[in-house]
Parts: structure tokens; C-alpha cells; sequence
């Protein structure tokens, strides 16, 4: 064999190897690609079910519930150390209002349907003063939550919550559900089952608008999707900047009470095998022992 076709042979067989570690190296990132998007959205549907949800026979996650948690929309749950906050926003936020104030008063219905957690009756269908705030005590294990119901903001939830509170369907029941990533610090409350499923055996319509912020204080339902509140509600004790304004605010929690559910965010998430790390069931129990109002609705 001559030394030019040694030569041309080793070029040959060099060209070959390249040629099939191009392929291989293309076929590994096929497979990454592949690998990333199954994971993306994996993280969807996770991320999917953080939300401020309340669910009536499902449970998405230890959420907002009535027919639950999120169910808040996309949000993210970055988890401190320990299943506690990494940090908590100190200042309050702003008082909410609307951009367009509403009628002097306006139609509220409550549709009937799903199983109550707790026997009640919902509010008359009717018209609705949306005006004024309403005192609400939270007497609590951790200490008393002092609300202030807002009816300029949310007058059909308002009257709901307050019929609720008057029927004692609060009374003797825990906050299920405590979030401690940023973008999502809340304590969610409301289901007499404690698992995120329970409602009051009916539904109202949302009462939000697009400039709703959450911030610290914020008093606002939960829900399972568009015009499904029921009872169950959350308080952002710090940072709600990873909702969407799908969840109707109603109110806020004074200052001595955001302190109490400060504690209650600090001691962190109780840990749970195969749980989502930052969400579930706080670490020290939150129990309403009685919810009382001197409001007759």
C-alpha cells in the first residue's frame, strides 16, 4: 500500500468519527431538549397547583377551597430554608379601592350547590348596600385577627362572609393552608374540614378588577376558577405579588393581627412526606375558637 492511500484512509476514518460524534452530540441534545420540556412542564402543573384554590371534593393542594388554592394562577413558590420565609415585607400595603366606584347598591346572588361542609343557609338573593366596612374579631389560638370588611370593595362578599361569620360556621375550625415563598405569603382559612375541600354549599360571583394588587394585610376570597368563592379565604401576611387579580379582596387584617400570623409564618410549613416544600399545613396551628360581629347581616 502506497503512503498516499495510508493517508487517505486515516483521513477517511477520521472524517467517519467526526461525522459520528457530530451525530451523537446531536442526538444528546435532542434528548436534553426533550428532557427540559417534559420538565417545564412538569413545573406547570405544579406551579398550576400552588395557586389560592378552593376545592368542594377535590383537593389541589392544602389551598383555598370551597369548590380551594390557589388557587392564586401561576405563581411561584420559592421556599425559604427550613420551609420558612426567607424574608416577610413589613411595610402595609395600600388601601385598596376601586378605580370606578360601584352603585349605591348593588344585585347579589348566591347560587345553591355542592355539599356543605358545615350546615348553613346562604344570604338572600337581593340588593346589596356597597358602602361601609364591617367590623369582623377572629378569636384565634395564636390571638385575635382584627377585620375590616370592606363593602365599597366587594359588597356581595362582604354580606356573605358576615352571614357566614353571624351563623358561626367559622367557630371551632383551623387555617389549613400557609404559603412562605416569595411572590405567595398567605394564610388561608375557612374550610370547616381542614383539608382545603370544604365549602358552604353555595357560590358567588368574583367582584375584582384588573388594578387588584395583594399586598400586606389584604383580606381576600380563595377560589377553584371565575365565580366560585364560597368561604374560604386568605390573608397575605407579606408578599402577594404572584397573583393574578382573579381572587376578590374584601378587606384587611389590622396590624396586631399580621404580627400573630408573622409568628405563625415564621415557625414554617409543617413538613409532610411528598408534600410541596413553602406550602401546607402551618407548623403551629391557627384555630378559630369564635368569629364575632356586631354587623346583623
Amino acid at each position: 500500500m502506497s503512503k498516499k492511500t495510508h493517508q487517505q484512509q486515516l483521513a477517511a476514518r477520521k472524517a467517519q468519527r467526526q461525522a459520528e460524534r457530530a451525530a451523537e452530540r446531536s442526538k444528546q441534545r435532542r434528548m436534553v431538549g426533550i428532557t427540559i420540556a417534559a420538565i417545564v412542564s412538569v413545573v406547570v402543573v405544579i406551579v398550576g397547583v400552588v395557586l389560592i384554590a378552593a376545592n368542594t371534593g377535590t383537593k389541589e393542594t392544602p389551598a383555598a377551597g370551597d369548590t380551594p388554592s390557589a388557587d392564586p394562577s401561576s405563581l411561584p413558590s420559592d421556599a425559604g430554608p427550613g420551609n420558612k420565609p426567607a424574608s416577610i415585607p413589613t411595610a402595609l400595603a395600600a388601601p385598596l379601592k376601586r378605580p370606578t366606584a360601584l352603585p349605591a347598591e348593588v344585585d347579589c346572588s348566591y347560587t345553591k350547590g355542592g355539599p356543605a361542609a358545615k350546615k348553613v343557609n346562604a344570604p338572600a338573593n337581593g340588593k346589596v348596600k356597597a358602602s361601609g366596612t364591617t367590623a369582623v374579631t377572629l378569636k384565634t389560638s395564636v390571638g385575635d385577627l382584627g377585620l375590616t370588611l370592606d363593602s365599597a370593595l366587594a359588597p356581595c362578599t362582604v354580606n356573605s362572609f358576615v352571614s357566614l361569620v353571624n351563623q358561626k360556621y367559622f367557630d371551632n375550625t383551623v387555617c389549613h393552608r400557609l404559603t412562605v415563598g416569595q411572590g405567595l405569603q398567605v394564610l388561608q382559612c375557612g374550610d370547616p374540614g381542614g383539608d382545603g375541600r370544604g365549602g358552604p354549599g353555595y357560590s358567588f360571583k368574583d367582584e375584582v378588577f384588573p388594578e387588584l394588587k395583594y399586598g400586606r394585610g389584604t383580606l381576600a376570597m380563595a377560589n377553584s376558577g371565575p365565580n366560585t368563592n364560597g368561604s374560604q379565604f386568605f390573608i397575605v401576611y407579606g408578599d402577594g405579588s404572584g397573583l393574578d387579580p382573579a381572587y376578590t379582596a374584601f378587606g384587611t387584617l389590622d396590624a396586631a393581627g399580621l404580627k400573630a400570623v408573622d409568628k405563625v409564618a415564621n415557625a414554617g410549613v409543617k413538613p409532610v412526606e411528598g408534600g410541596t416544600p413553602g406550602d401546607g399545613a402551618p407548623a403551629t396551628e391557627v384555630r378559630i375558637t369564635a368569629a364575632t360581629t356586631d354587623s346583623k347581616n
